[in-house]
């Protein structure tokens, strides 16, 4: 699937997303896999959906929006420090470029991103 055509739509919770490897130098704990497909891009801006599956991962984030539509984690913030947070279906959640974060997901988590 590419990317969305002005006045089309997709159920972005059944889209099939080909995962990878998360890099070992990202990984934790266990032997999570991600994914992310563009569904468009609005001038500077990409939206697109993301999963990862169980595990935990650190990651340096980008600037970006993101609504879970399935699946729960756990974010720490590293890097500023800041509470960790739970998120799940309904979360919407403001991340920052730079913040250093460690993802502990336990239930396959899929994401719509505005980045």
């Amino acid at each position: 699937m590419s990317e969305l055509v002005p006045g089309t739509g997709v159920d972005a919770a059944v889209v099939p997303l080909t995962h990878a490897p998360l890099p070992a130098d990202e990984v934790l704990i266990g032997r999570p896999t991600s994914a992310t497909h563009p569904l468009a891009t609005l001038g500077e801006v990409e939206v697109g959906i993301w999963e990862m599956t169980p595990g935990t991962a650190s990651d340096v984030e980008a600037d970006e929006v993101f609504v879970v539509l399935s699946g729960h984690a756990r974010i720490e913030f590293i890097e500023p420090a800041l509470p960790a947070i739970e998120v799940e279906p309904g979360s919407v959640v403001r991340l920052a470029e730079g913040q250093r974060t460690v993802w502990t997901v336990t239930e396959t988590l899929r994401k719509i991103y505005i980045a």
